[in-house]
């Protein structure tokens, strides 16, 4: 006699990786992220920090008691609107920081947690550790500039579509794509169009989630166009000029350039320097390879349409600045960092995970203090940069400060104006209007600087020597200060305006 019995069932695999978004402890551990990136930015770039050249253009457009420098053709107002809060009750750089500081790490938080639905709870706070430790995070995080803006925006935004492709489109979908789209152009227009390419390819299949984040990259650029049609004629002249300015956009291999930049220059234009430390471009030429497994063990968690869509975007927003333009700087490539984070993340906790387990004689144990290493010979690397770009930023901004209080010796004091080498940053430490007579900030005319010297005090500066402009004053140059960079600083004074004149007429 048989006995029935019902079929065994199959084996069940049972994933060991936990689910995305499972972890109750997220939100905590990024914020201690962020604290720490915070620490950070008080230990080594607060303390004695001034304003940058391009700090000084954003912040003069967003009041205070300097007056507005020239806004260039390629430049967007969303920083100055953003420092606009702090601008209007102190003059403080110190202040101004930390609010930057603090906003930037709160900003940080909020943009790796949009992702807290598509990936694994500690690969995202191993891409959160990541993005926050390197050092051109570190040290633009209390810049008022726009490039880590446009890294958290671009981050935020390709994280909503993603959970739109994935879960469908609901309220908070199209409203947080459209609202990150559009920070990402009012920040930095480029930034947004090359960001704007994938993420439109990929959600023509939901028209609800293009139609958000078209409405929201017009939002941002709306400024920028108004802009556009008041003072260039509208947003082709525009674009031009922009493109004019910055060297024009084409074939142009700006890879070694990035490498060497990230030894600690701020801006390489022209990058002709002498590459001196290359282990600082080590975790940089390694970048392409984790990203590249990061994907693979995606692909293999399930994970592969999230993780590609985070590569493909970061690529995009990478192009211009590796391909497209002929100089470099390490704050350009934020957007793709801030991306790439996910896909090296991924790999890092697989090559974890393969760590810990035994092999050998090398045992697990071994290798995860091998690879514990080599991250923290990582952090190292950054953490010594930022050190160092920190010290060379607080030196210039001393320079700054020192041709400043020299010309306030000799009578350049407000209302004034002042031409002539590194004028724009000068003027606002003098707390004088900048007008130069041609170049990328043009905005005067010869004749134009010699009657506001009739009205004003007014001088033009040479740097390191130089011979004296065309349209300075005659008569012997004053020494104002020896500096680190540019050698000795001097200025060529015109005449004193008349008193009366300078009680009638107050400004340049």
């Amino acid at each position: 006699m048989y006995e029935l019995r019902a079929p065994s069932p199959a084996p069940v695999r049972v994933s060991t990786e936990p689910a995305p978004g499972s972890s109750p402890r997220l939100l905590p551990w990024l914020a201690a992220i962020a604290v720490v990136c915070v620490a950070v930015q008080l230990a080594f770039v607060v303390p004695g920090s001034g304003l940058g050249w391009d700090e000084t253009v954003y912040v003069s457009q967003a009041g205070g008691d300097t007056p507005a420098a020239f806004f260039s053709a390629p430049r967007a107002r969303g920083i100055s609107y953003l420092v606009a809060p702090v601008t209007a009750l102190t003059g403080s750089t110190t202040v101004l920081r930390i609010y930057l500081a603090v906003l930037s790490a709160g900003a940080l938080v909020g943009a790796f947690q949009v992702w807290r639905t598509l990936v694994p709870g500690r690969v995202l706070v191993c891409a959160g550790a990541l993005f926050a430790t390197l050092w051109p995070t570190l040290f633009y995080g209390s810049m008022a500039m726009p490039n880590l803006w446009c890294a958290l925006g671009a981050l935020a935004a390709t994280g909503w579509v993603a959970r739109a492709l994935l879960r469908g489109a609901g309220r908070a979908e199209p409203l947080g794509a459209g609202a990150a789209a559009a920070v990402v152009v009012l920040m930095r227009p480029a930034d947004g169009a090359w960001l704007a390419l994938p993420l439109l390819l990929v959600t023509v299949v939901r028209p609800r989630m293009s139609a958000a984040l078209a409405v929201g990259l017009l939002a941002g650029a709306a400024p920028w166009v108004v802009e556009a049609f008041a003072h260039y004629g509208g947003p082709l002249t525009r674009l031009h000029r922009a493109s004019e300015i910055q060297g024009g956009l084409g074939w142009n291999l700006a890879v070694d350039d990035q490498a060497k930049a990230l030894e600690g220059r701020t801006l390489c234009r022209p990058c002709t320097i002498p590459w001196k430390r290359p282990g600082t471009t080590v975790w940089w030429a390694l970048l392409p390879f984790l990203a590249a497994g990061g994907v693979v063990v995606a692909r293999r968690a399930g994970r592969s349409a999230v993780i590609l869509l985070a590569t493909g975007t970061a690529v995009s927003l990478a192009v211009p600045y590796l391909f497209l333009i002929e100089y470099a700087a390490p704050r350009f490539l934020l957007p793709a960092y801030a991306l790439l984070s996910l896909p090296v993340a991924e790999c890092l906790v697989r090559l974890y995970d393969r760590a810990r387990r035994p092999a050998g004689r090398f045992t697990g144990q071994w290798r995860v203090v091998v690879l514990a290493a080599v991250l923290a010979a990582h952090l190292a690397v950054q953490l010594q940069v930022t050190s160092r770009v920190s010290a060379s930023s607080h030196s210039t901004s001393a320079d700054f400060t020192a041709v400043a209080a020299a010309l306030h010796r000799n009578g350049i004091r407000p209302p004034c104006v002042i031409s002539g080498e590194q004028a724009v940053p000068i003027a606002y430490y003098a707390g004088c209007a900048s007008r130069q007579t041609g170049g990328h900030d043009g905005s005067i005319t010869p004749a134009g600087l010699r009657d506001a010297a009739r009205r004003v005090p007014a001088a033009v500066l040479v740097a390191g020597g130089g011979p004296r402009p065309a349209y300075a004053p005659s008569g012997p140059p004053v020494l104002l200060a020896e500096t680190r960079d540019a050698g000795p600083y001097s200025a060529y004074l015109f005449p004193p305006p008349d008193s009366a004149q300078v009680q009638a007429r107050p400004g340049p």
